[in-house]
């Protein structure tokens, strides 16, 4: 059993760990913290890495659960980020096969990030083809005896992780652009994206 942060289109090495485990534990009763993967992700853009990043209704001085975080909609954030991601991956070889399966998450209202983050790893996981067991944490607990990867939320801290590489949209200008959001790895390799997971090695 893996346990994990589920995060905003979650990073490529977060499925890597997500595809090669029996079951996949997702954290949901921790402490909200900023800059991490929990409201954010990157993507190839034109011009290189590019953040995406779901405003948040959050307030340092009160401590809250990420289960308790509400989105800020007060920004047309959804739009904008839809539009950054067809921008991204209009040209690559498979976004128009999967792009309507993500006409739900941008054009309607979402409230909770956490239930927003649930069902965008869904709709990965349907366009991967892959069937994966979940549970929830009912408490939180600092140390625990699963395969424990909640390291991997940290944004600006993770571990020096390679992904192994394939051809992304705007390699030539930029070269390869590691560990970016499973959409990239999606866009980019359609149904082949699921055995590249598989045989990912766990290096860290």
């Amino acid at each position: 059993m893996a346990l994990l942060y589920p995060t905003y289109f979650p990073t490529i090495t977060s499925y890597v760990v997500m595809t090669q485990s029996d079951v996949v534990e997702f954290e949901v009763h921790d402490s909200y913290q900023k800059q991490t993967y929990r409201n954010r992700c990157y993507i190839y853009g034109a011009n290189g890495k590019l953040s995406l990043n779901i405003p948040i209704n959050f307030s340092q001085k009160n401590r809250q659960n990420t289960d308790n975080i509400k989105i800020d909609n007060t920004s047309k954030w959804q739009s904008i980020h839809w539009k950054s991601i067809e921008s991204a991956y209009k040209t690559s070889p498979f976004f128009e096969f999967y792009e309507d399966e993500f006409t739900s998450l941008f054009n309607a209202k979402k409230n909770w990030l956490l239930d927003y983050n649930l069902e965008c790893i869904a709709v990965i996981n349907r366009c991967l083809g892959l069937e994966m067991k979940i549970s929830k944490s009912e408490v939180f607990r600092k140390t625990t005896s699963h395969s424990d990867y909640r390291f991997l939320v940290n944004a600006r801290k993770e571990p020096q992780i390679q992904t192994t590489t394939y051809i992304q949209v705007f390699q030539e200008k930029h070269g390869f652009i590691n560990n970016l959001s499973i959409l990239d790895l999606l866009f980019n390799e359609g149904p082949n994206a699921l055995t590249y997971l598989k045989n990912h090695p766990i290096t860290f």
